[in-house]
């Protein structure tokens, strides 16, 4: 998150944006580390960043602007999110098996069964972040890649470290993304000497014409799947909460009709969108986008929110609106786009889906247990509630 681009009231975009977007769409923005970079608010132009071959996401070059200070995920080779092709083309070409749609569904049943199961066993008042979603997504996260529950308790801790923009934080972030990546490690050996059919199990069998993961490759895999498939996703769960309770008209159109959590699910999406704004890119070469050129070398950061926010695609952008995708599919990018966009993405919607359809099934009378304005939210990568004290 920008240290100059501030979310409104309740999560809603940055007010900062619609000035950007009709007057300077690539002006600079202040980010946590104290660099300046271009910032791009347009759609199209973060469509045509997100997709252009010579936006690199190599940023470990000397003297390139930061988004933190120190060091951060940025700085790691091994990660799919920093590679470039022909190396990421052939690390997301091995993996794609175990990302199917297909796959993805495999696990609904599962994931509509425990959040039924959460939701029964909680009482009229919970907070909805800790007690729903975080244990939603964690303990899915933990079944899909065949991991045992008792170790959720150290993903929370090491994500919530890592993810950190607070300056004041550099060693305890790097440490905590440190001790995450060798807990992945002793994961991914525990799976080699005892295999299974979970999804590190997939990972580790993985392979194109020969071809295999290198342990790095793996390892980072799965603090990723980990980061993403719990954080990102229960942050989805309790922003979408907060956004159809105080949209009480649509609360009621699902709860009537719990078969619409699939388009609620996309509004959701796009209205607060996951933290990839966060992945700045590198210029390779000079490249012309449609709000200007960039020379090359130039970083600049594409931000995602600001994109599903544009008027020139989303009619009135500002307005929450679960029927706004029918059928076909949507177009807007909070899974991101191109070569780097979510591979997990099929098994996010999933969760999400399922999260939604199960609270309006089950707790139909939810409402704020608080004002909204009394919320209060986190300020690292992933913008989300501290806590979502809810009634039922």
């Amino acid at each position: 998150m920008s240290a100059e681009i501030v979310p409104g009231p309740l999560g809603t975009p940055c007010p900062d944006f619609v000035r950007r977007r009709e007057s300077a769409p690539l002006d600079p923005a202040l980010l946590p580390s104290g660099h300046l970079v271009p910032l791009a608010v347009r759609y199209s132009d973060v469509r045509a960043l997100l997709g252009s071959p010579v936006s690199s996401r190599n940023l470990r070059l000397p003297g390139l602007p930061r988004l933190v200070s120190g060091r951060s995920i940025d700085d790691d080779p091994d990660s799919l999110i920093n590679q470039d092709p022909p190396e990421h083309t052939r690390y997301r070409r091995i993996m794609f098996g175990a990302f199917t749609p297909q796959q993805a569904e495999r696990w609904r049943p599962q994931v509509a069964e425990l959040a039924e199961e959460l939701l029964d066993g909680l009482g009229t008042r919970f907070d909805l972040m800790r007690d729903f979603g975080i244990q939603l997504t964690i303990r899915m996260i933990c079944r899909v890649l065949g991991v045992s529950e008792e170790h959720r308790d150290r993903f929370i801790e090491y994500t919530a470290l890592f993810l950190s923009t607070s300056t004041a934080s550099q060693e305890s972030r790097m440490r905590g993304y440190q001790e995450f990546i060798a807990f992945c490690a002793e994961l991914v050996a525990r799976h080699r000497a005892e295999p299974g059919d979970d999804l590190i199990d997939l990972l580790i069998q993985a392979r194109d014409e020969g071809d295999r993961l290198t342990e790095g490759e793996l390892v980072n895999t799965v603090q990723a799947l980990i980061a993403a498939g719990y954080e990102t996703t229960a942050s989805m769960i309790s922003k979408g909460v907060l956004r159809l309770l105080t949209h009480p008209d649509q609360w009621a159109e699902l709860v009537a009709d719990p078969k619409l959590a699939a388009a609620a699910a996309e509004e959701v999406l796009r209205y607060d969108g996951p933290p990839a704004s966060a992945f700045m890119r590198r210029m390779t070469a000079d490249v012309e986008i449609p709000s200007g050129k960039l020379a090359a070398g130039a970083v600049v950061l594409p931000h995602i929110n600001a994109a599903n926010h544009d008027p020139e695609v989303f009619a009135e952008p500002e307005r929450f609106d679960i029927h706004r995708f029918g059928a076909g599919p949507p177009n807007h990018l909070a899974f991101g786009y191109g070569a780097h966009r979510c591979l997990a993405a099929a098994l996010a919607r999933v969760e999400l889906v399922e999260a939604l359809r199960a609270l309006a099934t089950k707790r139909p009378g939810l409402r704020l247990a608080v004002a909204p304005e009394e919320i209060r939210w986190t300020d690292g990568l992933v913008h989300a509630p501290l806590m979502l004290p809810v009634d039922s």
